[in-house]
């Protein structure tokens, strides 16, 4: 660390890694549908682009978070920002087809950045201001959310060239890379005991720790939570240019609004939220708000009042994932935090790809009003397991870590 950084608080240096991290992110956003058919795709293709990218991240979550134990977060988040970097030059010089796959898919197997990023900052975090220092994760993509769009929109230009964004892109990677190197503190390896490879494969050794930890059902709710809002995210740019002719800079302004609304929630109200309500409630009143919301939208009419609808969606889902992570942050034990979010990571990384896949088929067969009903079903699942099996989290040592027989570490 820097003499400059000794004076910050470990989480804003955290913070300021994943934001920079995040904003090279954002950068492909609104790219990322007009490379497809730029280079003889069709809209299949920009479907299964942006699927390919969250099914490599899920595959290598786990496998990112347990190294991370081994070897220290600081160590692993390097790497995966460096391949992470290395990505978007491929992703901005693609020229064919197979190209952008292939750059999306070597961005996902190094998406490793973030569940590593979350279990290091609930390592450097105290259990008191742990819902706080999540928050700080969801501020990030919120300012990633807000100004990347913004800037690769800007950088992209006509849209004959993607190559700018994608070295904008990659050099914000590796700025990261170099603000992890700097500011972050040498960590030590928490786990060093566990072999790096095991005979029983991969999914084996992660039901067996989960159902060890009784958070098997914890980590399912990442899947639907995540479910549900790319499911949001794919179909409500349709929705609003269906029924209100919007393009591009409408769909722009409003998700910088949710954006906006990220920061204010996760990053300046979360911890006052939690610590007031406590975590289950706002966990409850945010998958309220997100699922009134969405049916909302059967019923509302006109430009804003749909705008809004949508708006309020996404703003009671940027309450529930803090809470969640800070859950399943605090039930394990330091060394085993790595392993912990990177099984979150896959569980939302399968949300993110049956999400929008299957609501399009639900879109293409039977229309809006069942698709918004669709995107609600696992918001209301999330709602009643908060209302219901998450309150063993409430009570007296509901966040401790739990004791546990060995499992071969």
């Amino acid at each position: 660390m820097t003499r400059l950084s000794r004076g910050l608080p470990a989480e804003w240096l955290v913070f300021s890694v994943i934001v920079v991290d995040l904003v090279g992110f954002g950068i492909v956003i609104p790219i990322l549908p007009f490379m497809s058919p730029m280079l003889g795709g069709d809209e299949v293709d920009v479907a299964l682009v942006i699927a390919i990218y969250s099914l490599g991240a899920g595959i290598v979550g786990p496998f990112w978070g347990g190294l991370s134990d081994r070897i220290g977060r600081k160590r692993v988040l390097m790497i995966c920002l460096f391949g992470g970097g290395m990505s978007y030059v491929l992703l901005g010089a693609a020229n064919q087809l197979w190209m952008l796959y292939a750059a999306r898919g070597f961005g996902g197997l190094m998406a490793g950045s973030l569940p590593v990023a979350s279990a290091l900052m609930a390592d450097v975090s105290k259990p008191e201001r742990r819902a706080k220092a999540m928050g700080l994760v969801g501020t990030a993509f919120g300012l990633g959310l807000i100004l990347g769009p913004v800037i690769g929109g800007l950088l992209a230009g006509p849209g004959d060239s993607f190559l700018l964004p994608g070295l904008f892109a990659a050099a914000m990677s590796l700025l990261s890379v170099l603000l992890a190197g700097v500011v972050l503190p040498n960590d030590k390896p928490r786990n060093t005991s566990a072999p790096l490879f095991r005979k029983e494969s991969g999914k084996e050794r992660l039901l067996v720790f989960l159902h060890q930890r009784k958070a098997l059902l914890l980590v399912a709710q990442y899947a639907l939570h995540t479910c549900a809002v790319s499911s949001a995210i794919y179909l409500s740019p349709l929705w609003l240019a269906a029924l209100q002719g919007w393009g591009p800079q409408e769909i722009g302004v409003l998700f910088g609004l949710v954006g906006l609304a990220m920061i204010l929630v996760q990053g300046a109200s979360i911890d006052w939220l939690t610590r007031r309500f406590g975590l289950l409630n706002v966990l409850s009143a945010g998958a309220c708000i997100f699922a009134v919301s969405l049916i909302a939208t059967w019923v509302v009419s006109g430009e804003l009042s749909r705008a809004f609808v949508i708006f309020t969606a996404f703003t009671g889902a940027t309450c529930c994932l803090p809470v969640l992570n800070t859950i399943a942050s605090s039930i394990v034990v330091s060394a085993e935090r790595g392993r912990m979010m990177g099984a979150t990571a896959l569980a939302a990384s399968i949300g993110r790809v049956v999400g929008p896949l299957a609501t399009g088929v639900v879109l293409m067969t039977l229309g809006y009003p069942a698709s918004w009903l669709f995107v609600a079903l696992p918001v209301i699942g999330l709602l009643l397991w908060s209302r219901r099996a998450a309150q063993r989290y409430s009570g007296p040592g509901g966040l401790e870590p739990a004791v546990v027989v060995s499992d071969g570490h």
